[in-house]
């Protein structure tokens, strides 16, 4: 469908159906059915193998070197910190975020069309996606990753390989919780070992093991059952790498974090939030814009001199005589001829100071013959105008009528003597 209103075409909002469906689409591909679909991203397995790195690192090396009952302690916190993040890590890469419409077809085995974003950036138009093919939520959105619809639509999460929205956003927040605190009290831990490494190691070394240890420069990792053998450099090494990588994890897990905090304060999504900053943006590049524009044209809108008003050959006549209605242009409102101005603007000059009144008509003049326009004039001595054979213009008592050039309204100058 075409539309067209005051001869403007209106951009369309949705891909129409037909032969150019292909136009704005991608050749098909397989739906994602979650975070384990097939390409997975680079982004989850960094995270699965810094995850494996910490919980090796923490629970193998540096918490059994700590002295009791911090040691029970600390594989108690920890421990709940790291099994809590595995649980809802899975959970959120796992579970299917798609939207209950896209979930009762269950058709990820067919190929479906990819929205081609250059071409066209929505495929959602009246709560219906033309790809999907199904009705939607309102806070729906088409995930171009995913290829399908995803409910009360947050983002699309690199690290879990997996849309977020409203099936597993409690999961997403949970995982970044429990990953920020875990590796906080890791770094705690390490930095205790490194100190007491230096100042008393004898702490670190209460674990029955160290008894047949004779010297003080080797330590045991994997206690208590598989002890390994390591040196002191080893261990400084181990300490060092691992608080620089945990110190850039946290850097991003808290930025993230206090991120999803303040949108759950605000009660909006991520994707909300990131199309109310464009949308903010845009207006301050066309009022930085507008700005340079009046700097360059050296003068504003407030520094212009007042406009005067031209009353009598500006002003609409009115909507009962004067208005004519196209189909589709609207109203259009006639206004005085330049003629008709002139002929006014002659005859203010003509009366002096004398006072004069502009009213509308929709009746017709009293047709006046050329003698008793001479015999008026003669009566009340005024001189015969030397435009007074123009056929728009006659005078009766006198006193100028104007014809309307539409023929459908008279305007008439009344003289009032004083």
């Amino acid at each position: 469908m075409n539309m067209n209103c005051f001869q403007r075409h209106l951009r369309r909002t949705a891909p129409v159906r037909g032969g150019s469906r292909n136009e704005l689409v991608a050749p098909p591909l397989r739906s994602r059915v979650n975070g384990w679909s097939i390409p997975l991203h680079a982004f989850q397995l960094v995270a699965w193998l810094i995850y494996s790195y910490m919980a090796v690192v923490g629970f193998g090396v540096y918490i059994p070197l700590l002295p009791p009952p911090w040691s029970h302690a600390a594989y108690g916190v920890i421990g709940a910190a790291f099994a809590i993040h595995l649980v809802a890590h899975l959970a959120a890469v796992s579970i299917d975020p798609a939207d209950l419409s896209v979930l009762a077809r269950k058709n990820y085995s067919n190929p479906m069309p990819v929205l081609d974003k250059k071409k066209h950036p929505h495929v959602i138009h009246n709560l219906h996606c033309y790809l999907c093919e199904v009705d939607v939520g309102p806070r729906v959105k088409h995930c171009s990753s995913c290829n399908k619809c995803i409910a009360d639509f947050d983002h699309h999460c690199k690290w879990l390989n997996n849309c977020v929205g409203g099936r597993n956003y409690w999961f997403f927040f949970v995982t970044v919780m429990s990953a920020a605190l875990g590796i906080l009290l890791l770094v705690f831990i390490i930095l205790f070992v490194f100190v007491e490494h230096f100042l008393n190691p004898d702490v670190l070394r209460t674990a029955p093991q160290f008894q047949n240890v004779r010297e003080n420069g080797t330590w045991l990792a994997f206690l208590p059952l598989a002890p390994l053998e390591m040196s002191s450099a080893g261990i400084l090494t181990l300490a060092f790498i691992t608080v620089m990588l945990a110190a850039a994890s946290l850097l991003l897990l808290s930025h993230l974090l206090s991120f999803h905090i303040y949108l759950l304060i605000k009660k909006m999504s991520t994707y909300e939030y990131i199309v109310r900053q464009r949308h903010l943006q845009s207006i301050r590049e066309l009022e930085g814009r507008t700005n340079q524009s009046t700097t360059t044209n050296g003068t504003s809108l407030q520094d212009l001199p007042p406009v005067e008003k031209s009353v009598e050959c500006d002003t609409p006549l009115s909507g009962r005589s004067s208005a004519l209605k196209y189909q589709d242009r609207g109203q259009i409102s006639s206004r005085l001829s330049g003629a008709i101005c002139t002929e006014m603007d002659n005859f203010k000059q003509a009366t002096g100071d004398v006072e004069e009144g502009l009213y509308y008509e929709s009746k017709m003049p009293k047709p006046t013959l050329p003698d008793e326009v001479v015999k008026a004039d003669a009566v009340e001595g005024a001189e015969k105008p030397p435009d007074s054979g123009h056929a728009n213009m006659a005078s009766a008592e006198g006193v100028p009528v104007a014809q309307n050039q539409l023929g459908s309204s008279v305007a008439t100058l009344t003289v009032q003597h004083p």
